[in-house]
């Protein structure tokens, strides 16, 4: 009897805990219908037809070069009349990924290794040698010290400095520009391509390009998108940039290619689609340090073997070419990974069906009684055992 009661028991413990009974409404099914139709549409719409996600993809490698070409004349009472070609102000003749055309510039002639009066500011003006510190030397000296004071002009005194003489005054930049010129030079842009996934490869030169075109054929947006032969003036105004308030200082520009290929369509689709931008910051309100510029000297020694320089100090237009792109085409594996993705998400519908219904929505509660039955517990007494 005892083994008999035991094994009664046993049995009735099986029906201890609550019993949990799931009721469906109609309305709980239209939400669960219209989560998993939205799921099926960003799996087809945006996985497969935007993202193409039915696609192996690479990222592009690139080589770039540059050939700028533009003569222009200028006549100041400094240099008197005087042509200025590409080997004049494009500096260096040769750049990784970019160039760089002068257009502005402060002349410093006839330099050589003397003795004369530096700069007047603040710590450089003086009235008498006790001012002047022999060997002294700042960030911002033309040269070192010689302990003497003497006189910058007729009203001002400064400190003696052995430096390259007479030093740089660059205090007061030209505008307009120097060469205004450059705004019709223009830069031809070479540049070659390779997906290595694909052993894709092709140059923004495309192939029903002929030599009398190339020639002739200036970068247009609308008329000649794909002509690789760029006006610098157009490159900056293109970018909501005045092209002769930039010259007088500098600036930096962006030359963006964008090769976005989808090579399970012909290979004359794959082609480059070109963007502008300035990429220096132009603030009106913080004009510490504007635009670009560098300088250069170029040297001679003369017969009795004094060296002598022109210093130069560049203003001018840096172009940045950046080529970036993504090229996919067609691969199973990635298909069925994404396929396999996407029906693992409806089985999430339910999951978020019941989250809005029972959490999100006004009438939670009744949804929660009708969606969950609780049956109360009961315990067999002994006696009816």
């Amino acid at each position: 009897m005892a083994a008999c009661c035991g094994a009664v028991r046993g049995f009735l413990f099986e029906y201890d805990t609550p019993r949990i009974v799931l009721i469906r409404s109609r309305k709980v099914g239209l939400i669960n219908r219209a989560v998993q139709l939205a799921i099926l549409a960003y799996v087809i719409g945006w996985v497969f037809l935007w993202e193409k996600g039915y696609q192996e993809t690479d990222s592009v490698v690139s080589s770039v070069t540059t050939k700028v070409k533009g003569v222009t004349m200028t006549n100041t009472s400094a240099l008197g009349s005087r042509i200025w070609d590409v080997a004049d102000y494009v500096i260096p003749p040769q750049e990784k990924n970019a160039v760089f055309v002068m257009t502005n510039m402060i002349f410093t002639l006839n330099q050589s290794q003397s003795h004369c009066p530096e700069l007047p500011d603040d710590n450089t003006e003086c009235n008498n040698n006790s001012s002047c510190v022999p060997g002294y030397v700042s960030t911002h000296s033309n040269g070192i010290q010689t302990g003497a004071c003497i006189p910058y002009n007729s009203s001002i005194k400064t400190c003696e400095v052995f430096a390259w003489c007479p030093v740089e005054d660059d205090y007061h930049i030209p505008n307009p520009a120097f060469l205004q010129g450059a705004e019709n030079f223009t830069i031809l842009v070479k540049n070659n391509i390779w997906y290595p996934k694909f052993n894709f490869s092709k140059r923004n030169i495309l192939p029903t390009f002929s030599s009398s075109y190339l020639k002739n054929c200036i970068h247009d947006a609308q008329t000649d998108p794909f002509c690789p032969i760029f006006r610098l003036g157009k490159i900056v105004e293109a970018a909501g940039q005045n092209f002769q308030e930039m010259a007088v200082e500098g600036g930096v520009m962006g030359l963006q290619i964008n090769w976005d290929c989808n090579l399970d369509r012909a290979a004359s689709h794959c082609v480059p689609k070109y963007s502008f931008r300035r990429l220096d910051n132009k603030d009106s309100a913080n004009t510490i340090s504007p635009g670009y510029n560098f300088r250069f000297a170029k040297y001679y020694k003369d017969s009795s073997g004094i060296e002598t320089r022109t210093l130069i100090k560049a203003y001018g237009i840096r172009l940045d070419i950046i080529v970036f792109g993504k090229a996919g085409k067609f691969d199973v594996i990635p298909t069925m990974i994404n396929i396999g993705s996407g029906l693992a998400l409806f089985g999430v519908a339910t999951v978020l069906c019941d989250i809005v219904v029972l959490y999100c929505m006004k009438k939670r509660y009744f949804y929660r009684e009708k969606k969950y039955k609780y049956v109360e517990d009961y315990e067999l007494g002994t006696s009816e055992t």
